[in-house]
């Protein structure tokens, strides 16, 4: 995989300090390779916070009720498995943790 993966967190609902989970994708990934990106809203207020992966020509899932405190495992999980499904597209999300039940949608790629 070339182009890096964008991890949008919204910022929208209650600052959260990136620091433990920056630390966390730092060590198991590549220079680079994921970058996040805070958002001022992403519109999921009803189930905070709302988390999003994007890549060029890969799917961007949408995920909502996920705490960046305490879900940093599994969010690295989740990376590992959107990087490593053909175009983004999650087929078993097991490995995700609780972050599979948080699952809102998947866009296809364009």
């Amino acid at each position: 995989m070339s182009a890096a993966v964008m991890l949008h967190l919204c910022q929208g609902c209650g600052r959260t300090d990136l620091a433990d989970l920056e630390s966390a994708i730092d060590g198991a990934f590549a220079a680079r390779q994921v970058r996040i990106v805070t958002q001022p809203c992403m519109n999921g207020c009803a189930r905070p916070v709302s988390m999003a992966l994007q890549s060029a020509d890969r799917a961007t899932c949408f995920f909502a009720g996920v705490d960046p405190a305490t879900d940093i495992p599994d969010i690295v999980a989740t990376l590992r498995a959107y990087i490593d499904a053909p175009q983004g597209w999650i087929e078993d999300a097991r490995p995700c943790g609780r972050l599979r039940l948080c699952l809102v949608g998947r866009v296809p790629t364009l």
